[in-house]
Formats: C-alpha cells, structure tokens, sequence
C-alpha cells in the first residue's frame, strides 16, 4: 500500500455510532410490537379509537425521526429529546382515557417498551445524568397512571432507571476512551512523521553541515569560522527535529550558539494556555551544550514555563563564567505527574566551599535572585550541588500547577 508522502491520517473510530444504529432497530421494533399488542387486545379497550390515534403517531414520529435517530448525537438535539420524551410520556398517560380498566387489570402501557428507547436516547446523547432526568420522570408517569403500583410495576420502573443510569455512565467511559485513543493516535502519526523527517534530514543537511565543519575547522582561516557557524546550525537542527519548533524570537545568541541572557520569549499575549517547556530550553542548545528531555509536550502555565527557562538560562550563565569558555553542559528535563525536574550540570572545576554565601554577601545576587528567586515564586526549589574539581549541578523543582509569578527577578 503506498504512503501520501509527509502526512499521517489518524482515522477515528465513533464507539457511539453503533449504539445510535442499535437504538434506531430497537425504536423500530418495540413500536412495532406496542402496534400489535394494541390489534390482539382492541376488543379490551373502551376507546380503541383513542389507543389507535395515538398508535398511529406513534408509528408516524418512529419512522420520521428514524434519519435523526441514525444520524447520532449530533443530530439528536434537545429539542428533539424532549419531544421523544414528550411521546412516550403522553402514551402513557392516555392507557387510562383508552382503556379504564388499565390500573385494574395491570396492562401495559400504550407505547409499551417503546418508552424505554426514549429514555436510552437521553443516556446516549448526554451520559448517567441525563438519563436520571428521563428515566424519573418516565417512572413518575408509570406510577401516576398505575394509581396503586403492583410489585411488577415498581420492578419494571426500577429495572428502566438503572439500566438506563448504567447505560449512559458506560457511554461517558467509551467517550473518555475514546478521546484518549484519538490523542494517542495522533501523537503516534506526529511521532512517526517526526522520525521520518529526522531520518531524511540526518541522511542529507546533517551530514552536509558536519562535513562543512570538518572541512572548515581543517582549512582554517575564514573556513574554520564557516565550519563553526555550519557546527552551531547543526546543533539547532537536531535540537528542532527532536523538540519541536523553536520561537522565532530567540534573539541575540552567544558564542556557542545559545541565547544571551535577557533574549527569553516574547511576553505577549501567550499566556492562553499550557505552554511547552521543550521549545523555550531548545533554545539554549549548543555545540557545548546538550538538550535530552521528553519526546512528548512538557506542559506548564506560560508565565512559570518562562520563569524557569529563565533560571535555566541564568545556571548556563554561570557556567559560562565560572566553569570557563571550554566547559560543556547539559540539561535533563524530566517530566513527573506533580512536578517539573530541569537539571543543569557542568563538567567545571567545581564551587568552592562557602563561595555561594560570600557572593551574596558581595552583592552578587546570581543564584540568590536568577535561580532560587524564580523558582520560590513558582512554589518551587532550586537545589545546587557542587564538588570542587567534579563540576556542578543545579536541579530546578516546579510543581505543575505553579502559580502565576508576581514579577520577573533582576538578573544579576
């Protein structure tokens, strides 16, 4: 079978549908039946003119809204619900003025079990809820039409309520199923272009940036700067391709290819919803340093997704400082149920014991402000560990529900 090139279709399969085209056969059939018990017992009935004047709009409304019915929850609007309902209500109330010995002799009902597929269209189109709603007032009816209710009726009214109230809890399961499956589907067709993407570009512009860096850094001179620039763009396509795209504001970049501190994202009217945290740390990649996060979204409130992508930014400031121009870095994103873990870490020489506090003391608000500052306004830590000659680690803790940041800490 060949593929359309660049595209994945995600078909979605309706778990309802089936159980619309069930009850549109169910409709059919009962009405069918309550027409037949209506001809077996017409010498019973002292009107039978009232009973097949009703029979016959019966039959009428079934078949009319059969399209409606087979055309699922779309198309079964609360207006039309109410009128079904409406029907069935109404046939119930005329057994008496059809037939007055009804609540004597305990005969059912002039839409008979039709009156059930009234109520399973409320459960089907809006869940357990709406079933309740229907199914009492059905019940309601049933008992007010009885009079003084056998034990057989009180049963038949119970067994309706709570299989309907069943029936339309299961729909709402198969709902929530299926939006899940859908979701699923549609990360495993984006997954899957992605690779497939990756797989094109690794086997041409990859290799042919790597190449012009090799060569450059060979020849030297003008070359080596274009195999440097060829490097950087290098990095930045990797990162692309296994993160997503990256905000077209990345402003100024330092000499590794990272951002300068100060170019963040943008704070525009972004804050509409849950942000991807991968975009705005793809940013920070570079030939020294290295990006490993999650294949799926990170999501967390904008504002907190830039305060903590602005304390990342802050710990490659110092390890840029500190560490010297030759040290490399990595960042571990680590996406938990309750929590956001970003990890920074060196291969420097390390902090010395008592630095941290004598800085401060200095005025040199760096990690007091840029990092720990951010991350306690978000509700989060910010914990630093450090041994002298085995670099250093910054692990950056926020929980996902972080709450909105008052204002954005000075950088130091």
């Amino acid at each position: 079978m060949g593929r359309t090139a660049g595209r994945e279709r995600v078909v979605r399969m309706s778990v309802e549908l089936p159980l619309w085209r069930a009850l549109a056969g169910y409709r059919v059939l009962t009405m069918a039946y309550a027409v037949l018990i209506f001809v077996y017992n017409m010498e019973r009935y002292e009107r039978p003119w009232v009973a097949g004047c009703y029979l016959a709009v019966l039959a009428v409304w079934t078949l009319a809204t059969l399209p409606r019915v087979l055309g699922a929850a779309a198309r079964c609007t609360k207006r039309f619900l109410g009128a079904d309902l409406t029907v069935a209500l109404a046939g119930i109330m005329l057994t008496l003025v059809a037939d007055a010995d009804a609540q004597r002799i305990d005969s059912p009902t002039l839409p008979s079990i039709w009156t059930a597929g009234a109520v399973l269209a409320f459960a089907l189109r809006g869940g357990w809820r709406w079933a309740a709603f229907a199914s009492s007032l059905v019940a309601a009816a049933n008992l007010v039409q009885r009079g003084e209710p056998s034990g057989d009726t009180i049963h038949n009214v119970l067994l309706v309520w709570i299989a309907s109230i069943a029936i339309g809890y299961v729909v709402e399961v198969a709902r929530a199923s299926e939006r899940t499956l859908a979701r699923a589907l549609e990360i495993e067709a984006a997954t899957r272009e992605r690779e497939r993407l990756a797989r094109d570009i690794h086997d041409s512009v990859l290799q042919v940036l790597a190449m012009v860096q090799r060569r450059g850094t060979a020849l030297g001179g003008e070359a080596a700067e274009l195999g440097r620039m060829a490097g950087e763009q290098e990095i930045a396509l990797r990162a692309l391709v296994s993160s997503g795209p990256v905000p077209a504001s990345a402003g100024a970049s330092r000499a590794d290819g990272s951002p300068e501190p100060g170019s963040g994202p943008e704070e525009d009217g972004a804050d509409q919803g849950p942000c991807d945290l991968r975009p705005l740390l793809a940013r920070y990649a570079g030939p020294r340093v290295t990006l490993s996060g999650p294949g799926a979204p990170v999501p967390l409130p904008p504002a907190a997704a830039r305060e903590l992508a602005a304390a990342v930014g802050a710990a490659l400031d110092n390890v840029e400082r500190h560490a010297g121009p030759g040290a490399r870095a990595w960042i571990l994103v680590e996406d938990w149920t309750d929590d956001v873990i970003v990890t920074v870490r060196d291969d420097g020489p390390g902090i010395p014991e008592g630095r941290l506090a004598q800085a401060e003391g200095e005025g040199r608000l760096g990690v007091a402000l840029s990092i720990r500052g951010r991350l306690r306004e978000l509700g989060g830590t910010a914990e630093l560990v450090s041994v002298p000659g085995q670099g250093t680690e910054v692990e950056l803790r926020v929980p996902r529900s972080a709450p909105e940041p008052p204002g954005r800490a000075p950088r130091a």
